[in-house]
C-alpha cells in the first residue's frame, strides 16, 4: 500500500469513527431529551417524585408541596414550580406523565384523559407493601427504577432502626390531631406505630380506619400515650385549640403526651423516614418519663 493509500484509508477510518461518535452523541442527546416530563398533583406523590426523578424532569409539584403543615418537603419545594391543579395550567406544561390521587380534581383528570395525556392514579396506601408498589410506579414513570429501589432500601433501614428491642412490651397509643382526628387499624400509620412498639387503641373509641375522637371520650378513657399534633401558636380554630385543651392536663398522670406532627399522618414514601424516627423518639421519651 502506498503512503497516499495509507493516508486515504486512515482518513476514511477517522471519518467513520467521527461519524459514529456524532451518531452516538446524537443518540444520547435524543435519549436525554426523551426523559419524561412529570407533573404531580398530590403532596404525598411530590415527596417521592423529588427523590426519584431528575430535577429537569419535574415540570411542577402540587401547591400543597410548600405547605409545612401538609408536606414533608415544604422548604425544598420552594425551588420547584407548582400548580393549583387546574386543567389549563397542567396542560400548558406539556407533561408526558401526570401523577394524581383519588381526590385530585376530577375535571383536570377528565381533561387529561380526553387529550390522551398519560395519567397515573394512586390510592392512599394502607401498608408499607402497598406504598412500595407506589414508589416503584413513580420511579418507573420517571425512567429511574433503580432510584425507587434505593429509596425503598433507605426507608427499610429507617423502619428497622425504629423497632424496639426484642421482647419489649408495646405501649398503648392514640394519634390525636386537630379536631381529634385519628388513624385507626389497617392504615399505614397504624403499621408504623406497631413497628415502633405501639399498640393503636383507636378501635376502643369506635374508630375504624379514620375518624375523630371526642375530647370527652379521650378524658374518660385515656391511652398510655397520646401522639399529638402541634397547634400553631395563634391556634385560629377550635380544631387546633383542642390539641392544647387545659382538660388534657387533668389526665397527665395516666397519659403521657408525645409529639407527632400532622404532616406525618397521611404520606408514605420518604416521609416514613421521619415518621419512624419520630415514633422511636416518642417511645424513648415515654419510657424515660415513666422510669
Amino acid at each position: 500500500m502506498t503512503a497516499l493509500s495509507r493516508r486515504a484509508a486512515l482518513g476514511a477510518g477517522l471519518s467513520a469513527s467521527l461519524a459514529a461518535g456524532l451518531t452516538a452523541g446524537a443518540g444520547a442527546a435524543e435519549a436525554a431529551a426523551r426523559k419524561p416530563r412529570i407533573v404531580s398533583l398530590n403532596p404525598c406523590l411530590d415527596g417521592v417524585l423529588v427523590e426519584v426523578a431528575d430535577r429537569d424532569q419535574i415540570a411542577a409539584l402540587s401547591h400543597y408541596a410548600r405547605d409545612p403543615q401538609q408536606s414533608s418537603i415544604a422548604e425544598r419545594a420552594k425551588s420547584y414550580p407548582i400548580t393549583y391543579e387546574s386543567a389549563e395550567e397542567v396542560i400548558a406544561l406539556r407533561p408526558d406523565v401526570v401523577l394524581s390521587a383519588a381526590h385530585s380534581s376530577p375535571a383536570t383528570r377528565a381533561a387529561l384523559k380526553r387529550l390522551g395525556v398519560r395519567a397515573e392514579l394512586f390510592k392512599v396506601p394502607n401498608s408499607w407493601v402497598e406504598n412500595q408498589a407506589d414508589i416503584r410506579r413513580i420511579a418507573d414513570a420517571a425512567g429511574r427504577p433503580e432510584r425507587g429501589e434505593a429509596l425503598i432500601a433507605r426507608i427499610d433501614r429507617a423502619l428497622a432502626a425504629s423497632a424496639p428491642p426484642p421482647g419489649s412490651r408495646p405501649l398503648e397509643a392514640l394519634v390525636f390531631q386537630p379536631n381529634g382526628f385519628a388513624a385507626g387499624e389497617g392504615t399505614l400509620v397504624d403499621e408504623m406505630m406497631k413497628r415502633a412498639g405501639f399498640t393503636n387503641v383507636a378501635s376502643r373509641y369506635g374508630l375504624k380506619k379514620w375518624g375523630n375522637v371526642s375530647l370527652e371520650r379521650l378524658l374518660d378513657d385515656p391511652p398510655q400515650v397520646l401522639l399529638a399534633g402541634q397547634a400553631r401558636p395563634d391556634a385560629p380554630t377550635w380544631a387546633e385549640r383542642m390539641l392544647n385543651h387545659p382538660a388534657l392536663a387533668s389526665v397527665s398522670h395516666r397519659m403521657t403526651r408525645a409529639v407527632f406532627p400532622e404532616r406525618l399522618l397521611y404520606c408514605g414514601g420518604p416521609t416514613l423516614i421521619d415518621t419512624a424516627a419520630t415514633l422511636a423518639a416518642a417511645r424513648r421519651e415515654v419510657l424515660k418519663a415513666r422510669a
